[in-house]
């Protein structure tokens, strides 16, 4: 069946970079959009960027201009490139996809979540 499987995150100094992984595995027919989410203990999960199969990119204003995020279409997978992270960038990050799954005669797409990979910041 589709999962998302996030990889890369860890302990990380500011001023040092993380990149973060997600491949999408399954019967897949489409992929529509891909994004990572994060969560900080006691926040509400928010979205982090978010890009489109034709390349569209939307980011949160508070990690605009130091992380990228970029797709290998042909892999089914994310990345998130983590440039001067700092302590408030400390959650667990979470990638989301809306595919659309091969094994079914229509072309709905729906809502996939990976299980999380911890990021933390220390100065």
């Amino acid at each position: 069946q589709v999962q998302l499987v996030e990889s890369g995150g860890g302990l990380v100094q500011t001023g040092g970079s993380l990149r973060l992984s997600c491949a999408a595995s399954g019967e897949i027919l489409r992929i529509n959009v891909m994004a990572w989410y994060r969560q900080a203990p006691g926040k509400q999960r928010e979205m982090v960027a978010t890009m489109s199969s034709d390349g569209n990119t939307k980011y949160a204003d508070s990690v605009k201009g130091r992380f990228t995020i970029s797709r290998e279409n042909a892999k089914n997978t994310v990345f998130l490139r983590m440039n001067s992270p700092q302590p408030e960038d400390t959650a667990v990050y979470y990638c989301y996809a809306e595919i659309v799954p091969g094994i079914y005669n229509a072309y709905a797409a729906y809502a996939y979540w990976g299980q999380g990979t911890q990021v933390t910041v220390s100065s």
